[in-house]
């Protein structure tokens, strides 16, 4: 199913792709904002007042000594009973060897299957956990208006699977296509001190609540994407990350708003091979 992006009410697709990144933290980033998208990260900031930790963005949630016994195979999360997500676990996962983990998010109107069938096939051979989340409404809360619900679903999901799945801390990724892509860069930038790399298949943009560490970053987008232009989104978001001081690697390929097979398998292979940022 082709997936398109929605941004939240008060933000217009036209300001978001113009400006390509709307990063509240990134010092390089802040002058590139339009008064208007200024006014609404302001509103989001806002609501960290509260005191929560998601509508912060922070996920709590660390690998750990699994306290259950988990199974290879793919595994329902049964943590809701509308919108849910699934666990895949390879078959040649070994409590005593503890495996990465990529968080993989799909875009508007998508799903937790759909998202894991990006990178499936690639998960035995690699050797690799994947945990993929339903957003709790059609698309990420954060594009929605702020954070706060996925970011609770999604802490849960993890703390789940770290009782019971040995998870290696220094090769735990969060992934997405679309607007899965946008909150991959988003929450990965915010939760650095969790996630070690992030991958975005053609993000629209960015809207990190904190800059913590500075996780690994890969980019992809496909030239003659209609969906996301290229020119007001990947191509304005890498120089900016750079320039942040993150380690990017961008891959542009011939294609539409989709991720092909290849690119995938880039992504995989970069985020086993590439080490982690030096704290």
């Amino acid at each position: 199913m082709r997936q398109y992006n929605r941004f939240p009410p008060r933000w217009t697709r036209r300001q978001l792709l113009r400006f390509g990144v709307a990063g509240v933290v990134l010092p390089l980033a802040v002058s590139q904002i339009s008064s208007c998208v200024k006014q609404d990260l302001s509103i989001m900031r806002s609501s960290k007042q509260a005191g929560s930790a998601a509508t912060e963005g922070q996920l709590r949630s660390r690998p750990s000594q699994p306290t259950e016994a988990g199974t290879p195979g793919l595994h329902p999360l049964k943590l809701d009973g509308k919108r849910d997500g699934f666990l895949y676990v390879p078959k040649g996962y070994r409590p005593e060897r503890p495996a990465p983990l990529v968080l993989m998010l799909h875009g508007a109107a998508g799903d937790a299957e759909g998202a894991l069938n990006i990178v499936q096939k690639l998960a035995d051979p690699y050797e690799t956990i994947l945990l993929a989340v339903d957003s709790r409404r059609q698309t990420w809360d954060m594009i929605m208006g702020q954070y706060g619900p996925d970011i609770a679903f999604m802490d849960r999901a993890l703390a789940q699977t770290f009782s019971r799945y040995a998870v290696d801390p220094s090769r735990l990724a969060i992934a997405g296509f679309s607007d899965g892509a946008s909150y991959a860069l988003s929450v990965g930038v915010t939760n650095g001190d969790l996630f070690t790399h992030v991958v975005a298949f053609s993000p629209g943009f960015m809207a990190p609540a904190a800059q913590v560490g500075k996780p690994q970053l890969f980019i992809s987008h496909g030239q003659r994407d209609e969906v996301l232009q290229i020119d007001r989104c990947s191509r304005r978001i890498v120089p900016v990350m750079q320039r942040a001081g993150y380690e990017v690697v961008y891959e542009e390929f011939d294609g539409p708003h989709t991720v092909p097979g290849p690119i995938a398998l880039k992504a995989l292979e970069w985020f086993k091979e590439t080490p982690p940022t030096e704290s």
